[in-house]
């Protein structure tokens, strides 16, 4: 059976949002991110976009370049909460639908016509109340693979919708920039320029190891998606909650340095975990269970984050508080909470440039040489071997 995959995507997300609550920033240009020079833009409205300005731009840069932008901190709770009211409306309508970031969204829509009604008038509806429910512009494309809908409610935007026929989808690659292909960075880009490669259809026209021996298997993957080639399935959503590491001690431990160092190590994986499932964390818990089996823990509220050194410090405080009886200790773990997905944008609104850079140097060594790979110094303590738990999406760990 022929695929049908709608992609839809909130336009200007977080800017739309704040537009909502204070309708005097419509029709202005709008920066959201970290307010301080050192800070990075999150997002930005069309009107900013207009003079240059980009996500993940420093700030101080964005401001130069329009000095009579407003700036906004960004409130990833507020947002949170407009992303589930679409993502309730999508769940209630659709029969199989992925919520790949917080504002995007991948619906399986193949052979509905058969039983309803028309995709492209059912995808149409389905906006409709989008917009009509919760006020958000939002975009889509229609086609038969994830790839070229994608690209598709790219070239719709802003507010609009693009149906791609069966057929069609290499004539309508072919003219775009290759940067609109997914997969294709900054760096992939100025690599395939140097080729004097700027258009999909010059991709097109390659033979496929080519572009293996230049990019390796990323190469063909590139090359495929420029064909309008993309079997990937939609990934049916669930709300995974929570992400956890415990260490149970083969021999009960008072060496709180000890400890303290495991707890630390957890951290910082269960940080990198969640930036690489694209999750962010507002709650934090730590648990000690002591030789006669009590059980104590203590867990903060904590604004939305992913970062290490945010994460450690909060996961240290708990730890001097609920490692308080200084008895033999026969496990701990650490858990982290509220989660709610999103790109790396939604992490702009306290980060700096260069921390960002730094995060993203060290996951990029940990994705490919593993995650021990890159650990800092006070977390060496703990050399913890988690797997995923199929059962309920946290994580379950082998004792150590």
């Amino acid at each position: 059976m022929l695929k049908s995959i709608l992609h839809l995507d909130l336009d200007t997300f977080f800017v739309s949002c704040e537009r909502l609550m204070d309708s005097k920033l419509n029709n202005r240009p709008v920066l959201i991110g970290g307010t301080s020079d050192r800070g990075v833009v999150a997002a930005c409205s069309y009107e900013a976009r207009q003079y240059g300005i980009h996500s993940a731009m420093p700030m101080r840069m964005a401001r130069q370049l329009c000095p009579h932008a407003t700036v906004i901190r960004g409130n990833s709770v507020v947002y949170s909460e407009f992303s589930d009211a679409v993502t309730e409306i999508v769940k209630e309508r659709s029969p199989m639908f992925e919520k790949s970031s917080i504002d995007e969204f991948y619906v399986d829509v193949s052979g509905m016509d058969r039983y309803v009604k028309q995709t492209y008038q059912w995808a149409q509806e389905l906006r409709e109340e989008i917009i009509r429910e919760t006020h958000l512009p939002i975009s889509f494309g229609l086609s038969t693979s994830k790839t070229v809908s994608k690209v598709g409610t790219g070239e719709a935007k802003p507010n609009n919708f693009m149906r791609i026929e069966n057929g069609y989808e290499k004539p309508f690659l072919a003219p775009l920039s290759v940067k609109k292909i997914p997969m294709v960075g900054d760096q992939t880009y100025r690599l395939l320029r140097s080729m004097g490669v700027e258009r999909v259809r010059t991709v097109q026209q390659m033979p496929v190891e080519l572009m293996e021996r230049v990019l390796g298997k990323n190469g063909a993957v590139i090359w495929k998606k420029a064909q309008g080639i993309d079997n990937s399935p939609v990934v049916p959503y669930y709300e995974r909650k929570s992400l956890s590491m415990e260490r149970t001690f083969d021999s009960d431990t008072t060496d709180v340095y000890k400890l303290r160092a495991i707890v630390i190590g957890m951290a910082e994986n269960l940080a990198f975990q969640l930036r690489h499932d694209n999750k962010i964390t507002a709650c934090v818990t730590v648990k000690v269970r002591y030789s006669d089996f009590q059980t104590h823990s203590k867990q903060k509220r904590i604004p939305y984050t992913s970062l290490d050194h945010t994460l450690i410090e909060v996961v240290k405080d708990l730890f001097d508080k609920v490692y308080d009886r200084r008895v033999l200790v026969r496990l701990v773990g650490v858990r982290f909470s509220h989660l709610i997905g999103g790109s790396y944008q939604i992490r702009l609104f306290e980060d700096s440039f260069k921390l960002i850079k730094l995060y993203q140097a060290m996951d990029k060594v940990r994705d490919r040489y593993g995650q021990q790979a890159v650990v800092r110094a006070m977390g060496m303590g703990s050399k913890t071997l988690a797997r995923p738990n199929p059962f309920n999406g946290q994580t379950a760990v082998a004792n150590g």
